[in-house]
């Protein structure tokens, strides 16, 4: 079937996406044609089964997350999705629109990878099994340590996807990932189409070959991938919210493959067969994973309600701030967050702090690769996905529950990341040591032991 001009644009514009009439930018009698020519399709909103909904863009069945308004499009009292309310409301009168017409082709690239790196052996085993995965059309779970160059490994799955003409979407749960993968991505494939989606950017509908995204918009897309790479699969709020998960997979085609990447797989995960899962235990630089240390600082909770620095924590920021080193202090919460960026504002000690609903988060943590800022306080809104050569890390109050293994294991795995910098200190700051403390400290001396150091 050749397609008009006119509908080869709407076809470039809505292939792989089920979007609201409201954000495809074409006139309305263009689309009913479409609709009648059976090369664009439209499904209802909402799903009705008596007083059972379900959201069919991000696949939400809790009652408690619909709400009902009166609607002006169809004057009448509607009810409406609020779980995925930030991509624009989606409500009982509402249709889905996608494209069901002549595929678009993305030909077949060749030579795209312009990275010019060596993979170490570990990293070269895991970068075949992506390979393979990819050929295959199958799952793979990628479950490297920390800083053990996962990036790296996918790089010739993907230009081997590039050149059978495969779109490809890597998706990951934090926006700071997303934007950090971004730059690294687009220098090592140069003439490939690649555009990154998340909260706030301003390309949300772009068809490029490859797509980096938020886990919240894949839910933009459907059955619009022939490889899916999961990054940070087991981190918050990706391995808790359903509907992401749903997300993910209507993203894919039906044959699409699928690679998984995580230094923390939860035990479910592993668990979950038949997908294959290939290891890297060993940092790519060849150096030993720093092994957090224990420090009880008594009820620091007290000192801090008294504007105090635990007197332990104090020395250890001066002691690396005088080392010109750069550090990162996590902390528990955003309320602690805020009396220890004021105690330290108070004993004159330059820093920033960012939590997730910190509006300039972005730009501090920016400044602080730059090494404007020396100090940076943090929720575990940075425990992943972002490196910082020669940081040294401190965790404030290790003891509390959210502090779970994972993120005391994902914490310690920002320290000595570079080669040229491939150690450095990570201590648990704590009034008590927990199972989670135990479990992160044994998790990463097994990796160790794994990665041939005893």
């Amino acid at each position: 079937m050749k397609l008009s001009p006119q509908f080869e644009s709407i076809a470039r514009f809505l292939t792989g996406k089920r979007l609201l009439l409201s954000e495809i930018p074409f006139p309305q009698d263009v689309i009913t044609e479409a609709l009648v020519q059976n090369v664009i399709e439209k499904v209802s909103g909402l799903q009705e089964n008596g007083t059972n909904l379900k959201c069919k863009r991000c696949g939400n069945q809790d009652r408690s997350l619909f709400g009902v308004h009166h609607c002006d499009r169809c004057e009448q009292d509607c009810s409406y999705c609020r779980h995925c309310l930030q991509l624009g409301k989606i409500s009982s009168c509402q249709h889905l629109y996608s494209w069901i017409g002549p595929p678009i082709s993305y030909g077949n690239l060749q030579d795209t990878l312009k990275w010019q790196g060596e993979l170490s052996p570990g990293q070269k085993q895991a970068s075949e099994s992506v390979i393979q995965a990819i050929i295959d059309q199958a799952e793979l779970l990628v479950w490297a340590v920390c800083g053990g160059g996962k990036t790296e490994v996918l790089f010739h799955g993907l230009e081997r996807a590039f050149a059978t003409g495969k779109r490809v979407l890597i998706t990951t749960p934090r926006t700071d990932v997303v934007k950090e993968l971004y730059p690294r991505i687009q220098a090592s494939f140069t003439q490939v189409s690649i555009t990154a989606l998340y909260g706030g950017s301003k390309d949300r509908h772009s068809n490029a070959q490859l797509v980096l995204a938020t886990t919240h918009q894949a839910m933009r897309f459907y059955k619009a991938f022939d490889v899916v790479i999961v990054d940070e699969v087991d981190a918050f709020p990706f391995s808790y919210d359903e509907s992401l998960q749903y997300a993910v997979e209507h993203a894919k085609k039906p044959t699409a493959a699928t690679i998984l990447l995580s230094a923390t797989p939860s035990a479910q995960l592993v668990k979950r067969r038949p997908f294959n899962i290939v290891k890297i235990p060993r940092r790519y630089h060849g150096f030993p994973l720093p092994v957090p240390r224990f420090q009880w600082i008594g009820n620091w909770k007290k000192q801090v309600k008294k504007s105090q620095l635990p007197p332990k924590l104090h020395h250890w920021i001066q002691t690396y701030l005088c080392k010109k080193k750069p550090l990162l202090l996590f902390v528990p919460s955003v309320s602690t967050l805020a009396t220890i960026s004021q105690i330290l504002t108070e004993n004159s000690i330059e820093h920033a702090s960012v939590h997730a609903a910190e509006p300039n988060r972005h730009e501090a943590v920016q400044a602080f690769r730059r090494k404007n800022i020396s100090l940076m306080v943090t929720t575990t809104i940075l425990e992943r996905g972002v490196t910082f050569p020669d940081v040294q890390v401190a965790v404030l109050g290790a003891e509390d529950d959210v502090f779970t293994e994972a993120a005391l294991v994902q914490i310690s795995g920002r320290v000595g990341r570079k080669k040229e910098t491939p150690t450095g200190d990570i201590v648990f700051f704590h009034y008590g040591v927990t199972k989670a403390m135990r479990a992160a400290r044994a998790h990463i001396e097994q990796m160790n032991r794994e990665g041939g150091f005893s």
